[in-house]
């Protein structure tokens, strides 16, 4: 099974305190990020802020090598339509061929935040994925607030994972957004969702707890095949997992417990002699 490594630096990333890059610091980063091996570059939110809008004009001309730019966005808005979302639109707009979308899997915050009911919910997604489908872009799904949702309701969580599966999601990506999840709980709803569904799995762990780079292995471990994360860690409060971290320890790993898990070529040469960005 190859682990896909999925960056969200230029996005999750800068949503910590004292970070703020320019448009010419996201192109220059994305340019390393691809050197280094990267899969996949999430390169923000266009639609959100006028930088972002730049950004994806730009990245459009990148010569990269290896990894694929992705844009960021939510589903339709609720008692709203794919075709005449606006979020939506700036997903297409933005020109990236995969569109990372983020839904909530929680009932505590579809009835809490959303104001909705899970059938509600379950309409937006599917409908969202499937739009973005059929305009030809390639779909990961976010499950937004995953390990906390299926805490308290598993059907709930699972049902919407089924959702955004017969909606047609590339991935299904397992959100441990407040990063209270323990590693050990990590690995055992991984599995048990495993069992479930049949589109690959992601994790994105948050570092409230320091457990980040610890639960994201766990998730690999436990059928995930892949990884999202940052360079350093950075990110909203405590942050999010250090992929510099992560992959080191999955490389090291694979050759020293025999994991047999492979990643990019290129990361496993630069980490072997210490490069980093």
């Amino acid at each position: 099974m190859k682990i896909q490594i999925y960056d969200t630096t230029l996005r999750d990333g800068t949503q910590r305190e004292g970070i703020s890059l320019s448009c010419d610091d996201k192109i220059s980063i994305a340019l390393k990020l691809d050197e280094l091996g990267v899969d996949f570059i999430e390169g923000g939110w266009p639609g959100s802020n006028p930088k972002d809008v730049e950004f994806f004009q730009r990245a459009q001309e990148l010569p990269l090598k290896h990894a694929v730019i992705t844009a960021f966005g939510a589903t339709c808005r609720v008692s709203g339509i794919p075709a005449d979302d606006q979020n939506i639109k700036s997903l297409l707009d933005s020109k990236a061929a995969v569109c990372t979308v983020v839904g909530k899997a929680s009932i505590a915050h579809i009835e809490g935040v959303l104001r909705t009911t899970q059938e509600e919910n379950v309409r937006i997604i599917e409908e969202s994925v499937a739009y973005l489908r059929q305009q030809g872009r390639g779909v990961m799904f976010d499950a937004e607030h995953f390990f906390d949702g299926y805490r308290l309701d598993p059907a709930c969580a699972l049902e919407l994972l089924k959702t955004a599966e017969r909606g047609g999601a590339d991935v299904l990506v397992l959100c441990d957004t407040n990063g209270g999840t323990m590693p050990w709980d990590i690995g055992r709803v991984v599995r048990e969702v495993a069992q479930q569904v049949s589109t690959p799995l992601g994790a994105h762990i948050h570092n409230d707890s320091e457990c980040a780079v610890a639960g994201s292995l766990e998730a690999v471990r436990a059928g995930c095949s892949q990884v999202q994360g940052t360079i350093n860690g950075y990110g909203e409060r405590c942050g999010n997992a250090n992929l510099l971290l992560r992959t080191k320890a999955v490389f090291m790993w694979q050759h020293f417990a025999a994991a047999r898990i492979p990643i990019s070529t290129s990361i496993r040469k630069r980490l072997a002699i210490g490069r980093v960005l």
